[in-house]
């Protein structure tokens, strides 16, 4: 082990000692979930089910999400497998309640103790373990080698920030990278990085082109449009706190004017203080986990609920792509939209996004903005001028049925990596 890496396992070692106070705390705050937070600390009621278990890993909601479509393609060709998946955050195991398929287990991912590692791997002992972009974690990765448990890197994302952060650890992450039995980078620029650190990747894919249209339930979605009336709709998707004010100024003289702004923050839990901010300015304001209607007097709509993008992405006429707006926070996936036919509008930061939004933006199937004042000439260039929403719109939905072929290649890369198969499903198939 190098001397860094011992450093780390000591240090992990004796924070142990302090994260139940920590995690405590956040379930105070709302960042944690008050029944479940002992699984970050290893420890679970869930029983594991008998039989070979797959785990898979997405630290937060877009990781977590690129991957179902492997998720269930495993489940259906690989019906005598268990499957696990963690995540990190309560917006993303909320999100994965309502989308995962029957039968698989979702878990809050363990801390990077060497405790909570080694009481969540003594529980569920994967026979393979997956995980997603690039959430590297040492007492894991070490300790899954240590046992002898396959692991593998999916749509890995190494950004130069990250890569120049690896070199002053080189000798560490070589070691880290090297007990992959597979590393498949999401763009060129990974797959070089990869290259330079000494791994040799398998096949490029990229998880976050696959998937399909966020669910739309038609009931719900009659009674928006009912109360919706003929008023047009903005929609502003994933917003981070800051955004939402920024960009309700820029729209307010056309909610004045009679036009209505959907609001879908990425935290509803900051709903509160979002609608402070807007009532602040003089808005109108309904909030949908109250079930509060739309009437023709309301400015904006804030859609405070989870799992319900795909319906407000129905009604809108213009969508805005949240993330993007602020600095560091590096946008989202602008496929969820164009799957439904939905262009959509960035801001300046598209980092975690960039080569998705470069296939948009290079099929002129969006459109993407340098600041505020920008912003607002853009938004009003388009309300008067449907006919190129229209088009850019199909251009989108182009754009997102491309890469048809990503699933195929991920599962044959996959595949020679499962457990072997069994006589009996553990599902009882």
């Amino acid at each position: 082990m190098s001397l860094s890496l011992s450093i780390y396992q000591r240090l992990m070692g004796a924070a142990h000692g302090i994260a139940p106070g920590l995690l405590k705390r956040r379930v105070q705050r709302g960042k944690e979930d008050a029944a479940r937070w002992r699984e970050k600390l290893g420890q679970t009621d869930h029983p594991r089910p008998e039989g070979q278990l797959v785990w898979f890993h997405g630290v937060s909601v877009g990781e977590s999400l690129s991957v179902l479509p492997v998720i269930v393609a495993l489940s259906v060709e690989r019906p005598d497998l268990n499957i696990l998946i963690t995540s990190a955050t309560t917006t993303s195991a909320d999100i994965l309640a309502k989308r995962l398929p029957e039968g698989v287990i979702h878990q809050y991912a363990p801390l990077d103790t060497p405790q909570a590692v080694t009481g969540f791997l003594d529980h569920w002992r994967p026979d393979l373990a997956v995980f997603i972009e690039s959430d590297i974690w040492p007492t894991q990765l070490r300790e899954l080698t240590r046992r002898g448990t396959p692991h593998v890197l999916l749509s890995a994302r190494i950004t130069e920030k990250t890569y120049k952060g690896w070199q002053r650890f080189k000798g560490a992450m070589r070691s880290l990278l090297a007990g992959y039995s597979l590393i498949m980078a999401q763009d060129k620029a990974s797959e070089d990085r990869l290259k330079a650190m000494g791994v040799t990747p398998g096949p490029r894919a990229n998880l976050k082109t696959l998937g399909t249209a966020p669910p739309v339930d038609s009931k719900a979605l009659t009674e928006l449009k009912k109360q919706i009336g003929k008023q047009f709709v903005y929609f502003a998707a994933s917003t981070h706190y800051g955004e939402d004010s920024l960009i309700a100024k820029t729209l307010e003289p056309a909610l004045w004017g009679g036009d209505l702004l959907i609001l879908a923050p990425r935290h509803p839990i900051r709903a509160g203080e979002i609608r402070l901010d807007l009532e602040a300015m003089g808005l109108k304001v309904a909030q949908r986990s109250k079930s509060e209607p739309i009437t023709s007097q309301t400015h904006v709509y804030l859609a405070d609920t989870l799992g319900e993008l795909g319906l407000f992405f129905s009604v809108a006429g213009i969508t805005l792509m949240g993330g993007s707006f602020l600095e560091s926070i590096g946008g989202h996936n602008p496929l969820e939209a164009a799957r439904l036919g939905k262009c959509v509008i960035t801001g300046p930061d598209i980092s975690n996004w960039a080569g998705i939004y470069a296939d948009l933006l290079d099929a002129e199937g969006g459109f993407r903005v340098k600041g505020t004042a920008e912003l607002g000439f853009l938004l009003s260039q388009l309300r008067q001028h449907p006919e190129v929403v229209k088009a850019t719109d199909k251009r989108a939905l182009e754009v997102s049925r491309r890469q048809a072929d990503t699933l195929d290649v991920v599962w044959m890369a996959l595949e020679p990596l499962l457990p072997p198969k069994t006589a009996k499903s553990a599902h009882g198939d």
